[in-house]
């Protein structure tokens, strides 16, 4: 990495190392969840769906 300076590339490290030590804490729920939010179709089709829910669209649970 020409350019860069070493105190840069030494925190790059530092905050990788804190990142995967945040993804090993998760819980399952809790990595499904960012899955969800990092997908793009599917942060779209739950905003749909909260949009529908929103305008009385939502079908009742014993009726599903």
């Amino acid at each position: 990495m020409e350019g860069v300076s070493e105190s840069l590339k030494e925190a790059e490290l530092v905050n990788l190392q804190r990142l995967a030590h945040l993804l090993r804490s998760l819980s399952p729920a809790e990595v499904e969840t960012l899955e969800l939010l990092l997908d793009d179709e599917a942060r779209d089709v739950i905003g749909t769906s909260l949009k529908e829910l929103d305008g009385g669209k939502g079908i009742p649970l014993d009726e599903w």
